[in-house]
């Protein structure tokens, strides 16, 4: 088995929105036989793509998985969305594989989400190459997207290629590993090119970045650089081996070019996938913690013999059974096992196992370590879960998704339908780990809050079509955040007699700010009452109603961020107190804490950047300012204008009509969610009262 792991690329494609990622991910499938017909974005006609809003749409909205043949090597891909209220699918991807593709646009280079999925690659340690895409479309500028690689992602990009041409010229690449230029056939679809010698016009060229190439290459390892001082240069096998090695311990990323769209330099790259992305016997050993003893961790290595244990990290409600995707970190999993959920404690069961390629499924009977698969059986897992064995029950990292910034109430336009609106919301839910369903205290509405407008627009249209429901949707709102500003300390008390019996407990709480974050930070409870003092378990019972509080604070009923709670004291009754008592002495104290601590309203910011002709500046930059724009910065690309500016998110609806109007159509936005800031005294007063 593990020959055959190390013949394994489990990797994900990822990019800003419209770079190609769908379009690589298509030409993939077909030059390794997966697919004998290469479906078009602008078509709806991609693999990947299959859902009905996608198709539609012109971009992907949920990650799809696929697997390919090359050269002797199976490619395990998930194709996942480059739109900033999708990037729960990007998060959840990485978190299960072992490397990336990051795709840029040619004539952009580094892009808003472009920045936001390298970030997450970083946060998984994850290897990547970059492919420099649409080297065929108009302003492409190959050395100007290498050069924002290393300047906006710090990248240390190492070029493998140079382009032969650009834009309505561009023909081929030149292979600087092999010293050799490749001239595709276009007319062919790609299937047909000649690896011929470098052209005189360019071999300079080709030369320096080749000898610079083998420098840094020579930097990877002491034996290289040893033999590259000793000798003056390197093998293409000590080269290649050398780009492995710097780009398994991310010193370097690859950086390749091509044309998706017009068929070149597609092959090279899946070349480069299998000769430097890590197989999950590359992958260092994944960190467990033991469900029954507090502080002891297991190191999992990829080994089909060893205790089985997955991570389930998708979801996708269907009828009769939902279908779970697990990624297999050690073991071998078996059709008909019986697991251990140890998030919840549940056993559950693995009826079938399934390979799959986007909405097709191929059923096998097991999957081993380093495997990607879905299951049916399981009921109660969530996101994020570990299914294992019984014989070492241990907990994975569980995956982090951002905090919801927007919301939109719901309700089923006839009342007989109620229990199919409240099913269709819990699928959801169990679907997105980024949709929330809460309740507004106030007018009793149900809130659906998501991650933009178009992540709300597109859950409703699955609720009305997918699950039949017709609902009536408000306008979407801003999802506040409260806080608190200063220290501060209180109590709360619980003295009431139910069914028959005293319940008395009093507790006192000291409230903090802590720093801000980015809004993914609920809070922090800890205590000062030593265990002699007060039991585990009615400590327990106060944190649990701390935390229940944080959802729904004093101002507005936002949940609660950026906050540092300390039990202070206690009071107890010998025979009175309990749990019911000291969870509801908490709750009060909260309240009470909260209120004396500066309680303040945040909003959240969203980071934007606006690509305008010189021509329309002023008027976006006056229309930016009307709407509390913080700029950061304008900068050049080619012959356009970029705006880099913090603009809160409740001055952000419609702006991408408005931008439309401005420009006659010629300027374009992307925004992804910050940070929370504090709201002026005048729009908190109009917010809260």
């Amino acid at each position: 088995m593990a020959t055959e792991l190390s013949r394994i690329r489990n990797l994900g494609i990822a990019a800003h929105i419209d770079a190609g990622k769908t379009t690589t991910t298509e030409r993939f499938l077909y030059y390794t036989g997966r697919t004998y017909r290469m479906g078009e974005v602008d078509d709806g006609t991609t693999t990947t793509d299959f859902d009905e809003q996608e198709q539609k749409r012109g971009i992907t909205i949920y990650s799809a998985a696929v697997s390919c043949p090359w050269k002797g090597y199976t490619i395990n891909l998930i194709d996942t969305p480059g739109h900033v209220d999708f990037t729960a699918e990007v998060e959840r991807s990485l978190r299960v594989l072992d490397g990336m593709v990051a795709v840029f646009d040619a004539r952009e280079g580094v892009e808003a989400q472009s920045e936001t999925v390298w970030r997450q690659a970083d946060r998984y340690r994850i290897p990547r190459l970059a492919f420099i895409n649409k080297m065929d479309r108009l302003g492409a500028d190959f050395e100007r997207s290498v050069e924002s690689i290393q300047a906006r992602l710090n990248g240390h990009p190492l070029l493998l290629q140079l382009p032969i041409g650009s834009a309505d010229e561009f023909r081929g690449v030149i292979d600087l590993v092999e010293r050799k230029a490749i001239f595709y056939h276009v007319d062919e679809m790609g299937s047909r090119f000649d690896v011929v010698e470098i052209p005189a016009d360019l071999r300079g060229k080709a030369d320096d970045a080749r000898r610079i190439l083998i420098e840094r290459v020579a930097e990877s390892s002491d034996g290289l650089t040893e033999k590259y001082i000793t000798g003056g240069t390197l093998e293409d096998s000590d080269i290649r081996r050398g780009i492995r090695e710097a780009t398994l311990k991310r010193l370097a990323t690859p950086v390749l070019c091509g044309s998706a769209l017009r068929y070149i330099g597609v092959q090279p790259l899946l070349d480069a996938v299998c000769d430097y992305l890590p197989s999950p016997l590359d992958v260092p050993p994944v960190d467990a913690a033991d469900a029954k003893k507090s502080g002891v961790t297991h190191k999992l290595t990829s080994d089909s013999a060893g205790p089985l244990v997955c991570l389930v990290f998708k979801i996708v409600s269907e009828k009769p059974v939902d279908l779970y995707y697990l990624r297999v970190y050690s073991g071998t999993l078996k059709a008909n096992m019986r697991l251990l959920n140890t998030a919840t404690g549940e056993k559950e069961n693995v009826s079938r196992i399934y390979r799959m390629f986007a909405k097709r499924r191929d059923q096998i009977t097991e999957a081993f370590a380093g495997d990607i698969v879905a299951v049916i059986g399981p009921r109660n897992s969530l996101t994020g879960h570990t299914l294992c064995e019984q014989r070492l029950p241990v907990l994975l990292e569980a995956i982090r998704f951002p905090q919801t910034v927007i919301s939109a109430s719901i309700e089923p336009k006839s009342s007989k339908d109620r229990d199919k609106f409240e099913e269709a919301l819990r699928a959801i839910v169990r679907q997105d780990p980024t949709i929330t369903v809460t309740t507004n205290v106030e007018t009793g509405q149900t809130l659906l809050n998501g991650m933009g407008e178009l992540h709300v627009e597109v859950v409703v249209h699955r609720i009305r079509t997918d699950m039949n429901v017709e609902v009536n949707v408000g306008k979407p709102r801003v999802s506040y955040r409260e806080t608190v500003t200063v220290s501060a300390e209180a109590e709360g008390e619980f003295d009431r007699q139910i069914g028959g019996r005293r319940h008395f407990a009093a507790v006192r709480l000291r409230m903090e700010p802590r720093a801000r974050g980015d809004g993914t930070v609920t809070g922090t409870f800890r205590s000062e009452v030593s265990t002699e003092a007060l039991s585990t378990e009615w400590s327990q019972a106060i944190e649990r109603g701390v935390k229940d509080c944080a959802g729904s604070g004093v101002l507005g009923g936002y949940p609660v961020i950026d906050w540092v709670t300390t039990l202070v004291d206690v009071r107890q009754h010998e025979t009175d107190s309990s749990d019911l008592a000291f969870e509801a002495a908490g709750r009060s104290a909260f309240y009470a804490a909260m209120r004396a601590a500066g309680p303040a309203l945040l909003e959240p910011i969203m980071d934007v950047e606006v690509v305008t002709p010189e021509d329309y500046l002023g008027a976006i930059m006056t229309d930016l300012n009307a709407r509390r724009a913080e700029v950061r910065d304008t900068s050049m690309r080619h012959d356009s204008r970029i705006i880099s500016a913090f603009v809160p998110l409740s001055q952000m609806f419609g702006y991408v009509t408005r931008l439309r109007s401005v420009s006659q159509g010629r300027a374009a936005a992307s925004m992804q969610p910050s940070h929370f800031a504090p709201v002026s005294a005048a729009e908190m007063k109009a917010l809260v009262g």
